[in-house]
């Protein structure tokens, strides 16, 4: 089992991976930051993608819906935002955000990257 630091260190690995956080969502901070440097302010980061996790919670409960998300994407132009929830009894309320180069990463092997990262962490 990881933990916080060695699993933000190997989401810093994935291919084109510019900063990684591992957030509790409920109160917007930060566990752990990894990357990011004048580009990306990871905490400001951590705490405005709460508002986006909770958002996207709060309509699922609206609209009924009775899954789990596994994870949100937010595409820049530059850049791709993913933002996993994690699901583990212990990991509840937390979600690991990875900020990604566009040109250098590859969505598919990072999504599969970070679900690893995930089922590895012990929080």
């Amino acid at each position: 089992m990881a933990n916080t630091e060695t699993a933000l260190k190997e989401a810093l690995t994935i291919e084109g991976a510019v900063g990684a956080a591992l957030v509790d969502y409920s109160s917007g901070m930060a566990l752990g930051t990894i990357g990011g440097g004048k580009e990306l302010d990871l905490n400001v980061a951590a705490a405005g993608n709460t508002d986006v996790v909770r958002a996207k919670v709060r309509t699922m409960e609206h609209l009924g819906l009775k899954e789990d998300i596994e994870d949100i994407l937010i595409t820049l132009g530059t850049q791709y935002h993913l933002i996993r929830l994690l699901k583990s009894r212990t990991s509840a309320g937390l979600f690991l955000y990875l900020a990604l180069d566009k040109d250098r990463a590859n969505l598919a092997m990072a999504r599969h990257q970070l679900r690893k990262i995930e089922n590895e962490l012990e929080v």
